[in-house]
């Protein structure tokens, strides 16, 4: 079985996560911004929309093991796991390396701000209403429901090492557990821990999407809250590690 290119990994990756941020920005946008359809549809509706957009994502990148998370990436790379893509007749198809790495990092990074710039454009109508200025960025990055930088943190680690640790306790890449498994476990995430920050629980999720905003002509849409930004960065890589470390302990 020959390796799966490099450039096949990283438009792999920038496809699902592009995939996956285009339905989770745009289930968000849906709910909050003012005159849509789905408007008002609550945080039920937001974390299923979410799940589901996982579930889209993770059969878009299959070539690549559907990392779509530097989280996942960084769980992986400090597991006892040999490999980053799925496994094929006993081959690795993308073995973990500091270029791979490096890929993956890229592909979700740029991925994730694809996906938040081709959400806004399906609610640019709405996203430059007068009603709903200063309420656009909730719908693009996390921000807490009450600000306490350590809980925030904490919260942040906590959901994402029980999303790291759960896939790699299922097997060495997303795929292999199933898309559904994975949707339905960041739907419970989101259900159980999602309510004190959003639940970034992705770096790449946050931090692509937080720049599209900074960067796309949205009328009154106020900062990006670029303070808060940090965060959903280093909470997740936090728990990342933890999850990695710990995944394959035999307790």
């Amino acid at each position: 079985m020959d390796t799966t290119s490099l450039w096949t990994v990283f438009g792999s990756e920038v496809l699902g996560t592009s995939i996956l941020i285009l339905l989770g920005v745009g289930v968000v946008a849906n709910v909050s911004l003012p005159k849509n359809f789905g408007n008002g549809g609550g945080w039920i509706v937001i974390i299923f929309g979410w799940g589901l957009a996982v579930f889209a994502g993770v059969y878009a990148a299959a070539s690549s093991g559907a990392h779509l998370n530097p989280a996942v990436t960084v769980g992986l790379l400090v597991s006892d796991s040999s490999c980053y893509g799925p496994v094929v007749d006993g081959a690795c198809t993308v073995p973990i390396t500091f270029g791979s790495t490096l890929v993956y990092f890229a592909g979700e990074l740029l991925g994730a701000f694809i996906g938040a710039v081709l959400a806004f454009l399906a609610y640019r109508a709405h996203y430059n209403d007068p009603e709903a200025a200063g309420t656009q960025l909730g719908t693009f990055a996390t921000g807490p429901a009450i600000k306490a930088t350590v809980d925030n943190v904490i919260t942040e680690v906590l959901g994402t090492f029980v999303l790291v640790y759960i896939i790699l306790r299922f097997g060495d890449t997303p795929t292999e557990i199933g898309p559904l498994a994975v949707a339905l476990l960041v739907v419970g995430i989101g259900a159980s821990l999602g309510g004190p920050t959003g639940y970034a629980i992705n770096p790449a999720r946050d931090l692509g999407p937080r720049i599209a905003h900074a960067v796309l002509p949205i009328r009154g849409k106020g900062d990006s809250n670029w303070g808060y930004a940090w965060v959903p960065i280093v909470g997740p890589l936090i728990g990342a590690v933890l999850a990695g470390l710990l995944a394959h302990v035999n307790f």
